[in-house]
């Protein structure tokens, strides 16, 4: 690409807003909430208007059926013969239904330069923004095609990806991937992530009545199936510093080598800033290098939540005839989900022996390089596209679809995300901003150009 274009880059991000907005706001305005069947009819809405945005910057596209919900492909062909990149994107999204909302998710409010709907910035922001940089890559030389992946599944796990992978790949043939569905450590702090961790989620539900009954006739002879399921779970896990009890689960946990520890204190991560983003009033730890280990290096077992007996205003005087905890574990390398549960289930069988545990959804985690010609690639792009060359750190979340397209696509795969801590994924009143999307369009741009010349 010729410097006259790299000249023109500026004021061709400035004057692409307006479209970039209208865009945006067409496809945050389509509730794609993949875990609500109800939504079925928008998830199908959404792809088809997904392919029409990518056809409208020039690329074909097809909304490819699955199992459950489609993938869109979308590509920018400049020539057969150069290179390929693959970029993934997702375009389903988490529910919407926290009371603390200051205006309708699914209705983007534009507040100066902050664009505030469910989607914005996680994923259907990066995923524009992406695909305007390749419009104008290609539009100026680039000798490289871009091949777009918009999952629809990424929110419930991806459970569908796998299949259409492989039965898409002699379509798919590609030289590398580039994954934006990652996180800052800060504002003006830009990260590339290695490594997730993955996911193995279960449930333990326990019943010991066929009715609530009322306490003054039960309690005391009565078991109380929230109290043993509170118990069970305390004995799991310590409440005040998360580490896990049972026996053998750190076992497999990979140590931290000389060059992540040193990359991890580098990154600029600020404990202060970190539980403001979140909005957290306190920690286990103000460290900050324990905190970076707990996010990013270290396996978890969150109670996500206790149901069972009364939850309405007031004090219902019932004891409960059965309880249930939703439970999930983060994963690292180099641990294993089936051998995790092997773990937990005869843990539950000896301290609670009538509760039912039922496994649910699992993820892989994953590892990538930390070095090498693509992270530099997208070291350059970074310093390009927002002056500040990017920390090199693990995330502590999973996407299904990395460990897929590492094992069937067999290339390099670098994430390059946009969103920052504070847009709020999965939060109420998410966000992105034009800062992020103007700075990333120059940061692909120069990404785009850089991999076209490893080949």
């Amino acid at each position: 690409m010729s410097n006259s274009a790299f000249s023109d880059l500026d004021h061709h991000v400035e004057s692409s807003r307006p479209r970039f907005e209208a865009d945006l706001q067409l496809l945050v305005e389509i509730p794609t909430v993949s875990m609500d069947p109800a939504h079925k009819p928008d998830i199908q809405r959404g792809a088809e208007a997904a392919a029409s945005v990518l056809r409208s910057c020039g690329a074909t596209a097809r909304v490819v059926p699955t199992e459950g919900n489609p993938v869109v492909v979308g590509e920018l062909v400049s020539d057969p013969k150069h290179p390929w990149l693959t970029v993934y994107n997702h375009m389903d999204v988490q529910p919407a239904d926290e009371p603390t909302w200051r205006s309708d998710p699914f209705k983007m409010q534009i507040d100066e330069d902050k664009y505030i709907g469910r989607g914005s910035t996680d994923d259907k922001g990066p995923g524009l923004t992406a695909l305007y940089a390749a419009r104008y890559a290609r539009e100026h030389g680039v000798p490289l095609n871009v091949r777009f992946l918009w999952e629809l599944e990424e929110e419930i796990g991806s459970p569908s990806f796998e299949g259409m992978v492989k039965a898409e790949l002699p379509r798919l043939r590609t030289d590398s991937v580039l994954v934006s569905d990652t996180i800052w450590i800060a504002k003006g702090r830009p990260a590339v992530p290695y490594g997730l961790r993955g996911v193995q989620g279960f449930t333990i539900r326990l019943e010991t009545g066929a009715k609530n009954t009322h306490s003054g006739l039960t309690g005391g002879p009565a078991r109380n199936p929230v109290a043993e399921i509170a118990g069970l779970v305390a004995k799991m896990m310590d409440p005040d510093t998360g580490k896990v009890k049972i026996p053998g689960f750190y076992d497999d946990v990979r140590p931290l080598g000389k060059k992540e520890k040193a990359s991890f204190a580098a990154s600029g991560f600020n404990v202060a800033r970190y539980k403001q983003a979140h909005e957290l009033r306190s920690l286990r730890t103000d460290n900050a290098a324990e905190v970076m280990k707990r996010i990013w290096a270290l396996p978890t077992f969150e109670i996500h939540g206790i149901s069972g007996g009364y939850h309405g205003p007031g004090v219902k005087t019932v004891v409960p005839s059965w309880a249930e905890a939703k439970i999930s574990c983060r994963l690292v390398p180099d641990m294993k989900a089936a051998k995790v549960l092997k773990l937990i289930r005869p843990f539950v069988k000896k301290h609670l022996p009538d509760a039912v545990l039922k496994e649910e959804h699992h993820l892989d985690w994953f590892l990538g390089e930390i070095s090498g010609p693509h992270a530099e690639a997208a070291t350059k792009a970074l310093r390009f596209g927002f002056g500040r060359a990017p920390a090199f750190v693990r995330e502590g979340g999973s996407i299904g679809a990395v460990v897929t397209m590492v094992e069937y696509l067999k290339c390099p795969l670098i994430m390059i995300g946009l969103s920052l801590p504070e847009h709020g994924y999965h939060a109420p009143n998410e966000n992105y901003d034009w800062g992020q999307a103007s700075g990333g369009m120059k940061t692909f741009v120069k990404y785009f150009a850089e991999l076209s010349q490893i080949g």
